[in-house]
């Protein structure tokens, strides 16, 4: 049995496979990127052994949730685990970096693998990945894609991204694209906590010296938060504006937007939401487009009436370098156009990036 010192979240590389021995929701709720799930019980178990617990206290509740988690234990050792080396070196987390995942460890250790336990578990997690958004916000190299909505940006960015560049797609791992209709069909989002997993992840991976392409976004995409260290370095770093013509918009939109038009119910109930902004004699009209499937007319004065005044007040207020603003100017927004317009941005001098 080892002996070393406690095994830490930083040192979580140096394992053959890093184990979660939660419960398979709270695995899908997040988790450390390259996990596997082993559960030590599951989602059912848990809550018995719990109200055992509160029920009839702690020797109940571990007579019962013992026998629970040797099955489950017994079924990993012939299925997922059948095949490993007597080599292979095991690293468990749990919740806390408690009982579920030290009783894991010892049965490996039984067996005779080199099995290790994370100091904290996935709350460790947690705080690291606070930790460490924010102390890379400050150091990143931000490019920002400003646009009116139609811009194509989330696309600019992938081409970015296809063409070798650094990209941090927020909207990406947020599942949403940001606005009163940007949510996406059949996608539910993330939690918090795994969009912020997400953006850690993809920062771990990136050289901080070189430039990384961002949207500009609101404080929320959706119903999640972007960290208010990366929120703080995004509005005060350079700016990229995407100058489209309206007609190029509004194709786009009705391309990559044409989704809407199938849950006209769905759309007529989102426009309702606007009603405080733009008045029940506007909203209506909308709404009966909606209802009609007739996106061109609802998108075209979305984009003039809703959309564009708002980008025209946000921008000079939120992002603080936006007066110098480089741009790159369009009429086409079709894929190929699309990547022509990635190759632009990725070859501008860079601007003056802002201090720490």
């Amino acid at each position: 049995m080892s002996h070393r010192p406690p095994c830490r979240v930083t040192d979580r590389h140096r394992y053959d496979t890093l184990i979660d021995a939660r419960t398979p929701a709270e695995f899908a709720l997040d988790h450390i990127p390259g996990a596997i799930n082993l559960p030590v019980l599951s989602n059912e178990e848990r809550v018995i052994v719990g109200t055992l617990y509160k029920q009839q206290g702690a020797f109940e509740a571990r007579r019962v949730g013992g026998a629970m988690v040797a099955a489950n234990l017994a079924a990993h050792l012939r299925g997922p685990l059948a095949e490993q080396p007597a080599h292979w070196r095991p690293l468990v987390y749990c919740w806390r970096g408690g009982m579920r995942s030290g009783t894991m460890v010892q049965w490996l250790r039984l067996v005779g693998w080199d099995a290790q336990q994370m100091y904290g578990g996935y709350k460790a997690w947690r705080r690291h990945v606070i930790d460490q958004l924010d102390a890379l916000a400050p150091q990143l190299a931000l490019r920002v894609l400003c646009g009116p909505t139609g811009s194509a940006k989330t696309r600019v960015l992938q081409a970015l991204a296809a063409q070798g560049a650094q990209v941090l797609d927020l909207e990406g791992f947020a599942r949403h694209r940001g606005s009163v209709l940007g949510a996406l069909p059949g996608v539910a989002q993330p939690a918090q906590t795994a969009f912020e997993t997400q953006i850690v992840a993809a920062l771990d991976a990136m050289d901080l010296q070189r430039p990384i392409y961002i949207e500009a976004e609101s404080a929320r995409i959706g119903r999640l938060n972007v960290p208010l260290a990366l929120l703080g370095r995004l509005r005060a770093s350079p700016c990229i504006e995407i100058e489209a013509g309206t007609a190029a918009r509004l194709d786009f939109l009705l391309r990559d937007y044409a989704n809407l038009g199938d849950d006209p119910a769905q759309l007529a109930r989102l426009l309702g939401t606007l009603k405080e902004l733009h008045g029940s004699e506007v909203i209506a009209r909308w709404q009966a487009w909606a209802h009609e499937r007739t996106l061109a007319p609802l998108f075209a004065e979305l984009m003039a009436l809703h959309y564009d005044p708002l980008y025209q007040r946000s921008q000079s207020k939120n992002l603080f370098q936006w007066a110098t603003r480089q741009s790159v100017a369009t009429d086409d927004l079709t894929p190929a156009s699309v990547n022509a317009l990635a190759q632009a941005i990725a070859q501008l001098a860079p601007a003056a990036a802002p201090r720490p």
